[in-house]
């Protein structure tokens, strides 16, 4: 998640956090932050927020992203595992990439509580920007980022990022919140997410501002159509968007050519 040769004080770039504005270099810190107060919650938590939901959209990330054996994965941001244990066990080799040390360790102690087996690919974390990691390029068959993308500072240079360590052929995948566009469904998830997830955070994970915050990370995220431009602004082609409950959530994708 390089800066530009400018300091904060010589532009006048800002980024959102949540609903409000500050410096790229700010929005980091806080975003860094707010991870660190909830990892050691995070995955109970969003099996609270989501009803158990998660997993069954993460599953079926997986299925559309298709790891095969032997082939070099990287997930970013993701920290705690989810994503990368459902791919190390289809036997693909999976860099776990995130910017957060304490996410990091959660997902390096879960593998070590999971164990594994002789037909399962392999699995390393690493703590990366997204913005600008320490991989040569076109060194990863599929990119993977599962609600992560909305976190980081630059998105355009995430994006970008993404193509350039992936290989001709490589294919990129996003799990993200966006925005419902169901009717009925969308009135009541407004008032679920601001309302009672900032609640249900003070009372599990002892933190209702970080999680008001993510309620309003997703507010602020791009539109599906919005997002998808995107994608394809960043060298990929063939890009996709693939809403699940009406635009709860969405599957993009596209590939480097």
């Amino acid at each position: 998640m390089n800066e530009p040769a400018s300091s904060p004080s010589e532009t006048s770039e800002t980024v959102s956090f949540g609903y409000e504005d500050v410096t790229p270099e700010e929005k980091t810190r806080r975003v860094g932050a707010v991870f660190t107060s909830v990892a050691g919650k995070y995955d109970i938590m969003n099996d609270a927020m989501s009803a158990g939901m998660h997993r069954l959209w993460k599953d079926r990330f997986v299925k559309r992203v298709k790891p095969q054996r032997g082939e070099q994965v990287l997930d970013m941001a993701g920290g705690t595992g989810d994503i990368a244990f459902r791919m190390v066990a289809r036997g693909a080799h999976v860099t776990v990439a995130d910017i957060n040390q304490d996410m990091l360790d959660v997902g390096a102690e879960r593998a070590v509580e999971r164990g594994g087996s002789e037909d399962e690919g392999s699995l390393v974390f690493t703590r990366q920007n997204a913005e600008a990691t320490d991989f040569a390029g076109s060194s990863f068959d599929a990119y993977t980022i599962a609600f992560g993308i909305r976190n980081v500072t630059r998105i355009d240079r995430a994006l970008a990022e993404a193509h350039r360590v992936l290989r001709p052929g490589g294919r990129f995948f996003c799990l993200e919140f966006s925005t419902v566009e169901w009717s009925g469904l969308k009135e009541a998830y407004d008032l679920y997410s601001e309302q009672l997830l900032p609640r249900m955070g003070q009372v599990i994970a002892g933190d209702a501002d970080s999680y008001r915050y993510l309620v309003e990370s997703i507010r602020k995220f791009p539109r599906m159509a919005e997002f998808e431009a995107m994608i394809a602004r960043a060298g990929f082609v063939n890009t996709r968007v693939e809403p699940i409950l009406g635009g709860l959530v969405a599957i993009h994708s596209g590939w480097k050519v």
